[in-house]
């Protein structure tokens, strides 16, 4: 048997939990005070996942730049390939919340959609 421990990202609480894996499979899950708590740490040992946010150049709007995110969380192990493709685009204004930036970065079937308002200047 395997023993994690995590700081629960569930809720403001920062729970200390405590993992105990057997042969890849979660056996229990203790310190959580939330069921979250209990939801994030099985998810995190056998598929942890993260929102990515970032930033993409605009051409010809009122700012330079526009934050983006993925709509959903991708698998841990894609962030550096999500930003590689992240890292090779610009758009053009104008551009409004929930716009799609990208379709299903690194094949997640997952969107980077903007987060924010740009302008044409």
């Amino acid at each position: 048997m395997e023993v994690r421990n995590l700081t629960c990202i569930g809720c403001p609480m920062g729970c200390q939990l405590e993992v105990t894996i057997d042969q890849g499979t979660v056996v229990s899950v203790t310190g959580n005070t939330c069921k979250r708590g209990d939801d994030y740490a099985r998810k995190e040992v056998t598929n942890p996942t993260r929102i990515v946010t970032s930033t993409v150049p605009v051409i010809g709007g009122k700012i330079a730049m526009v934050s983006c995110k993925t709509a959903s969380d991708i698998p841990k192990d894609k962030i550096f390939a999500c930003m590689e493709e992240i890292n090779q685009v610009t758009v053009a204004a104008p551009v409004k919340v929930g716009d799609v930036i990208l379709k299903d970065i690194c094949h997640t079937g997952v969107d980077i959609i903007a987060t924010k308002d740009v302008d044409i200047a």
